[in-house]
């Protein structure tokens, strides 16, 4: 991750959600010259002040800033003139994390929200309206493999809303790039947050097999749970009319034929899906291990409560949020596949 000197006057970022996402995307961001705040949990500061902020990622990149560089706080802090706030936080603290950002900044400070889900910046904006709310979308897995350390060990493309002559996104995008990262604008990011939902029903089925990401999608049977939530998820969709994006090369419904396949097949035509290295797993399996509230709700239940909203069912997606919540670490073994596809009353 070579660092370039920024080609304007560096813009200032808070970042509210020092978690995974937010300190590897601020860490990037700082990399490439922008002067950005951390906000977090005491736990997640405390390693960040004894070893400071290291992120690499599948590619090799790597880069570590010392600790008496970064600028960290327990709240927003008060009167912070910040040109952008990545929003990091876990879909069920928006509400509050919403209110805490109205009453710390300025008027209009535009907000991104980079969090799981569909509908986290129209909740913000709900709590907190004096603020200018986008949505946005991160597509990779990011995972904290030592204190202070974040690795991402997935590909893809970063995308918020909002325009290219919006000096603030454009500082982001500029920034990302030197950096190696794509950031795409869109005007609305509805159809692309769907998108990511539908991959990140993956999550649960990661988290209930206790293994890292390649090794779970290497085996059919929990291919064939993930492909069975999403084929659901597509067909609530359809019937509201919603526009989902492709976030792979194929469009969803190929992607679940290919994710059905036999697993020599699956290997040969999804090299690109699976260039994913050991190291990554689901935020959601580090939240069920650690026994702290996951986001399947904001999941799983988003998809539950859209058919709801049209008098359908989904009744695996419904399944699987309830098999996630039901957990008790420590306490229970991980499925195996086929006791995960029963679980889910799959064939």
């Amino acid at each position: 991750m070579a660092v370039s000197a920024p080609e304007h006057e560096p813009i200032s970022v808070l970042i509210l959600g020092a978690g995974s996402v937010g300190c590897y995307l601020g860490a990037v961001l700082a990399a490439a010259g922008l002067q950005v705040h951390f906000v977090g949990r005491p736990r997640v500061l405390a390693d960040l002040r004894a070893c400071g902020l290291t992120v690499s990622d599948l590619d090799g990149g790597h880069h570590h800033l010392p600790a008496a560089g970064l600028s960290l706080h327990e709240s927003v802090p008060a009167g912070l003139q910040a040109a952008v706030t990545l929003l990091c936080v876990k879909s069920a603290a928006t509400t509050e994390a919403a209110v805490q950002l109205q009453q710390a900044l300025p008027a209009g400070s535009l907000v991104v929200s980079m969090q799981n889900g569909v509908g986290n910046a129209e909740r913000a904006n709900s709590a907190a309206p004096a603020l200018d709310w986008r949505a946005g979308m991160t597509p990779f897995n990011v995972a904290e493999v030592a204190p202070g350390h974040f690795h991402r060990g997935t590909l893809g493309a970063l995308a918020m809303q909002g325009q290219a002559s919006e000096p603030a996104l454009a500082g982001l995008q500029a920034a990302f790039k030197r950096q190696g990262l794509v950031l795409r604008l869109h005007a609305d990011l509805r159809a692309v947050q769907w998108g990511k939902l539908l991959i990140n029903l993956n999550n649960p089925v990661n988290a209930m097999s206790g293994r890292p990401l390649r090794e779970q999608l290497l085996q059919r049977g929990y291919r064939r749970c993930f492909a069975a939530l999403q084929s659901e998820a597509l067909d609530v969709l359809d019937a509201a009319g919603i526009e989902v994006a492709a976030m792979t090369p194929l469009p969803p419904r190929r992607l679940i034929t290919m994710l059905r396949l036999p697993t020599p097949v699956f290997r040969l035509l999804a090299a690109r899906m699976l260039r994913i290295d050991a190291k990554a797993r689901s935020s959601m399996a580090d939240d069920l291990s650690l026994g702290r509230p996951t986001e399947v709700d904001a999941l799983c239940g988003e998809v539950v409560r859209l058919a709801a909203g049209m008098g359908r069912q989904a009744p695996l997606n419904a399944r699987m949020q309830a098999l996630v919540q039901a957990w008790v670490p420590g306490r229970q073994a991980f499925y195996t596949a086929a006791e995960l596809s029963a679980a889910l009353g799959l064939a």
